[in-house]
């Protein structure tokens, strides 16, 4: 998949371990901070501290069955998504991250194209699931507007575990949803 960029071609491919440090800088910005508040996809008023760290973020490049997925060109790093094959034809999302300055772009479109068709080539998924902070609606009515469907299902947030953000709220829960991605 490539995407024109003025004169700096962009293209998407896997991640590898030598993208770790800027992959990690990339979400962080993106999700947590002053630096999220120029997206939309912001959780700074939900969520203080690290989004990853980059000994996380190697963990999900080298780990099996699961791919860190990256929008490139000659100047940096523009975008990411994880994706993790899951038993019985289920694959996961997570961390779909646009650089702030470029999100509305159009480039989170591509990047979860990018995932489901990952997905559904290398691991023959039939289904995509993610889960959303609930609170999130503007992120959640994005993902609908996709083709995701709220499953009903609520899933506690991961108090107490700060690699995933230090809440700033209580009542925190994810929301799961779910895509078929078979055709």
């Amino acid at each position: 998949m490539t995407i024109e960029a003025g004169p700096d071609e962009m293209f998407t491919t896997k991640a590898c371990a030598e993208d770790a440090e800027a992959l990690t800088e990339l979400v962080n910005g993106a999700y947590r901070g002053d630096s999220s508040r120029r997206g939309w996809t912001t959780e700074a008023d939900l969520l203080g501290g690290q989004r990853i760290d980059v000994d996380g973020m190697l963990e999900l490049i080298a780990a099996p069955r699961q791919a860190v997925l990256v929008m490139r060109a000659r100047s940096g790093l523009f975008a990411c998504v994880h994706v993790m094959e899951k038993p019985a034809g289920v694959a996961y999302l997570g961390m779909l991250t646009v650089r702030p300055a470029m999100q509305g772009s159009g480039i989170g479109r591509s990047m979860l194209s990018a995932a489901e068709s990952y997905a559904r080539h290398e691991w023959g998924s039939r289904v995509m699931e993610m889960t959303v902070i609930d609170l999130r609606e503007e992120l959640l009515a994005w993902y609908e507007r996709r083709g995701y469907t709220p499953t009903g299902e609520i899933r506690p947030f991961p108090y107490g575990e700060e690699r995933f953000g230090l809440p700033k709220t209580e009542g925190l829960r994810m929301a799961v949803l779910s895509r078929d991605i078979s055709a």
